[in-house]
């Protein structure tokens, strides 16, 4: 009769090195890349008279050896401030499903414009002239924006092409994109509260509102400022839609249905004059939504948009195997 050795049925893990009796032995699977930030990079100098302002960005980093698309973030501020480490579940999020991930700041009021979306080609540019740096795919660039950021990415997927506003640095890199989304973006500075009651719409038309100080500068002496309507042209220039000749990238606009500061008209006239024009872009309103809010920061949303990134701009790509070839647009 065979009796079985009582060492025989104990775990495998006991065997491990270290291994010690009541220790808890774990498993687990190494398939999701570490993330480096590196926080403090200048991507752009601003020189003026009397100064020289260096513009800043942090960057998530997925530690792979692959050619990785890489997404600006933008941050929203209402015209007036940059901070562009918020939004991190977002930016998390992209990272970790294999994207770069650089959250840059830009100039605002008292700046006018075109002062940000200077300062957005700018960043552009500096990835791809840096790609190697990060193992970024240079054709697969992508632009993420909320609120006035929403403004900026939205801005720069429509003026792709257009070299005017180029100033700067690594001007031998193109800043166009490939790929862009606005959450309650600003597509018109000429109608931001379309539909709203009389009294927010009073706020619109005063020469104080941010976006007119963003476009006609705020009053001097020898300046007397203007309200956004002063110059319809002009608003509409440093709007996404005065730029809609010409293809375009995939975008997605995505605005709260209950957002009473930016009018969610500003995503769909958007929407409706790409759809008119064939370009390809997807609208999602979110019912109940306000402008910002828990609500963008919950993980269905975070994660419609990362797929919707990884639908646009593929996922990372064994270096000399090249990029998918719907995502290039360079």
């Amino acid at each position: 009769m065979n009796r079985s050795n009582p060492q025989s049925s104990a775990p495998a893990e006991t065997s491990l090195p270290g291994y010690a009796e009541g220790a808890e032995v774990i498993r687990v699977a190494g398939d999701r890349p570490q993330i480096d930030q590196i926080g403090g990079i200048v991507y752009s100098q601003v020189r003026t008279t009397r100064a020289n302002r260096a513009m800043r960005m942090t960057m998530l980093v997925p530690r792979t050896p692959d050619l990785k698309p890489a997404i600006v973030y933008f941050p929203g501020g209402g015209f007036t401030t940059t901070d562009y480490e918020k939004f991190h579940e977002m930016r998390s999020s992209l990272a970790a499903a294999g994207f770069v991930v650089a959250a840059a700041e830009y100039r605002v009021v008292p700046n006018v414009f075109p002062a940000p979306l200077e300062d957005a080609k700018a960043a552009v540019r500096y990835l791809r002239a840096h790609a190697a740096d990060y193992g970024i795919d240079p054709r697969r660039i992508g632009a993420l924006g909320d609120s006035a950021g929403g403004w900026l990415a939205q801005l720069l997927a429509t003026t792709g092409g257009e070299t005017g506003h180029d100033r700067g640095d690594f001007l031998d890199q193109p800043s166009d994109i490939q790929a862009a989304v606005s959450l309650y973006g600003i597509s018109d500075l000429r109608n931001i509260g379309a539909g709203f009651a009389p009294d927010a719409q009073a706020v619109h038309a005063s020469p104080a509102v941010t976006e007119a100080l963003l476009v006609n500068g705020p009053a001097f002496a020898d300046s007397p400022g203007a309200p956004i309507g002063h110059d319809p042209a002009k608003a509409l220039a440093a709007s996404a839609m005065g730029h809609l000749d010409g293809p375009k990238p995939p975008m997605l606009l995505m605005h709260g249905s209950a957002d009473e500061l930016v009018s969610p008209v500003q995503s769909r006239q958007l929407f409706e004059a790409l759809r008119a024009r064939g370009n390809p872009v997807d609208y999602v309103l979110v019912d109940g939504a306000a402008h910002g809010g828990l609500r963008w920061y919950q993980p269905a949303l975070i994660e419609r948009v990362t797929r919707w990134f990884a639908g646009a701009l593929g996922g990372p790509v064994a270096k000399g195997n090249g990029a998918p070839d719907a995502a290039s647009q360079l």
